[in-house]
């Protein structure tokens, strides 16, 4: 406890009537102040203090416009991917799930639909969760991913912006998963991301599994269905920068199915796993006070 003794001087200035004013009047008052609790980010029960902050949990009958809306277009994504994205009839709110469906039928210029939602919020740091389930294993070709983006992508452009993948999974490698991590200095097309790499999941395309991660300004961490099962650890470079630590600034979340492109793709489409479906059971923010 730091005792502070401050000395308030109360000036009256009276301009234009020509009074005489009292004497200035000093006021000593004697206060007690609590300096600001350095907060460690490392420490165990950190995340114990976490509160929910924002979250859906898809309890209506439609997609709800107040937390997401549509990206759409059939431009290949930066990834050669072949569907294109719509603003109806792939995506579905109903009995407490969004599903998300990846069609085989002629939309726009493309041979397969899909949908690809962004949320309106945005957030820096928390403890971070979706719970979901892949579509069930059929064959090769679909992409489902649940991640995030640095919100200043429109001024600074990809990579710069970062990316956060909390789940990615392509049906060519089943019963897996994938953490990942993209910034300029980590990338895949330069062959450099920060990734887990395929874990076993063997109950990915049956059953909802919980994808998280913990995010502050020192750390990413990832883990799979329970807070302390950490998968994939980032840690703040000592010399950060924009380029290799773009994760102090918000980032908001994407839910997609990609159709083909330069991973999901990679070992061909096969036209007999559609529709192909991923539901969704909520998205959820937690943050420390």
């Amino acid at each position: 406890m730091v005792k502070l003794v401050s000395v308030i001087f109360l000036i009256i200035a009276f301009v234009g009537c020509g009074k005489d004013e009292p004497p200035a009047m000093a006021i000593v008052t004697e206060t007690s102040e609590t300096p600001p609790e350095v907060v460690d980010v490392n420490d165990p029960t950190y995340w114990d203090n976490a509160e929910l902050v924002w979250s859906d949990e898809f309890d209506g009958d439609s997609v709800s416009t107040d937390n997401w809306v549509y990206e759409t277009g059939a431009s290949g994504w930066g990834n050669n991917e072949l569907q294109n994205y719509t603003s109806s009839g792939n995506a579905e709110v109903g009995n407490g799930l969004l599903s998300i469906t990846a069609k085989k039928e002629t939309s726009g210029t493309a041979n397969y639909s899909s949908a690809r939602l962004n949320s309106k919020r945005s957030f820096t740091y928390g403890r971070i969760e979706f719970r979901a389930k892949m579509p069930d294993l059929k064959g090769k070709g679909i992409w489902p991913a649940l991640w995030m983006l640095g919100s200043n992508i429109q001024v600074v452009g990809w990579p710069s912006c970062g990316e956060i993948d909390i789940m990615e999974y392509v049906s060519y490698i089943p019963n897996t998963t994938h953490f990942s991590i993209h910034s300029t200095a980590n990338n895949h097309v330069n062959g450099t991301q920060v990734t887990s790499g395929p874990l076993p999941l063997e109950t990915i395309e049956e059953e909802f599994h919980t994808y998280g991660f913990l995010w502050t300004n020192k750390y990413l961490k990832f883990y799979l269905d329970d807070v302390d099962n950490i998968k994939l650890t980032f840690v703040r470079p000592t010399n950060s920068n924009s380029d290799n630590w773009p994760f102090s600034q918000p980032f908001y979340f994407l839910m997609n199915i990609a159709v083909g492109g330069n991973w999901g793709g990679a070992e061909g489409v096969d036209d007999a796993i559609f529709p192909a479906v991923m539901e969704v059971d909520y998205v959820r923010v937690y943050q420390v006070k």
